[in-house]
């Protein structure tokens, strides 16, 4: 049964499909379960180097087997690098406080009051941009 009873389950009339799902809303596909195993015997220094690879290509071994056999498509993704979290955590909280400021930088230029202070602010949010976009253009280089 569809929502509040409708015959309908298409798309809302007028409204397109989203392009990350062109296809159509609430399509599936049919896949078949992977209900099977396959077990074989290798050296330590192979099932280690599967591994590798694997974590490489940050995928699981069993999708690594399945696209060397060509019966799933290879999805190239770059693997997440490896950071600290707590250098996400503070730069979050400072992401934070710089939303807070621009906050309310923008109500006091809204409301017309651009003293001293607003203008200040102002600049040294500029000067905190500039340095972000030159430590993101060192961190590109590496």
């Amino acid at each position: 049964m569809s929502y509040a009873g409708a015959d309908d389950t298409g798309a809302c009339e007028g409204r397109q499909a989203s392009p990350s799902n062109p296809t159509g809303a609430g399509k599936t596909r049919a896949k078949e379960p992977l209900t099977e195993t396959f077990v074989f015997r290798c050296t330590t220094a192979e099932k280690a180097e599967l591994r590798a690879k694997a974590e490489a290509a940050g995928l699981p071994s069993a999708t690594l087997l399945r696209e060397s056999l060509g019966l799933t498509e290879a999805r190239r993704r770059k693997p997440v690098p490896r950071v600290d979290p707590a250098l996400v955590l503070a730069v979050g909280r400072i992401g934070g406080n710089l939303n807070q400021i621009a906050r309310w930088l923008n109500r006091t230029m809204l409301v017309g009051r651009t003293d001293l202070d607003s203008l200040t602010v102002a600049r040294r949010l500029l000067v905190i941009e500039r340095q972000l976009d030159q430590l993101l253009e060192k961190a590109r280089q590496c």
